[in-house]
């Protein structure tokens, strides 16, 4: 019997009864790796990739692409508001038919008047709910920042 009929295999599991069959034993760490090596074991590794229930093995490279998306090294800046509908927020305001403050468009919307401070300003993280309460309030386009004509208004 030569070495090519031997097999060693390495897991937690044995397949077979008896002793005298050759165990499956999983290497735990570097070291019981190499006294494997050095003993002339035959060392087979096997890479599992949908190891968790049946759901998750359906979507086959599903887990992988996300991985690889969260080991990404770019990093993305949140969108800001546009300026041009910043300047529109901050000139509607104050414009003769409105003529709120920042505290009263705040309380109109339900927001924080620091909200509105930072919409006016440009440096506000794109909130497209709040966005769309101040522009209804002020009526002007969210997209745009041109007035709006009020369609349903009474002649």
């Amino acid at each position: 019997m030569d070495d090519w009929d031997t097999v060693t295999k390495i897991g937690s599991k044995t397949k077979g009864s008896g002793g005298a069959s050759q165990r499956e034993t999983v290497v735990r760490g570097k070291g019981a790796l190499n006294a494997a090596q050095r003993s002339g074991a035959i060392i087979a590794t096997e890479k599992k990739f949908a190891a968790g229930n049946a759901a998750a093995s359906s979507s086959s490279t599903e887990g992988q692409r996300l991985t690889k998306v969260d080991r990404s090294d770019d990093i993305v800046a949140p969108l800001k508001l546009d300026s041009k509908i910043a300047e529109a927020i901050k000139n509607r305001r104050a414009q003769e038919g409105f003529k709120l403050t920042q505290a009263q468009l705040a309380q109109k919307v339900n927001a924080q008047a620091n909200d509105i401070k930072l919409l006016e300003s440009g440096n506000a993280i794109k909130n497209q709910a709040l966005l769309n309460k101040v522009c209804r309030v002020l009526k002007i386009s969210p997209k745009t920042g041109e007035p709006v004509v009020d369609k349903h208004a009474k002649s």
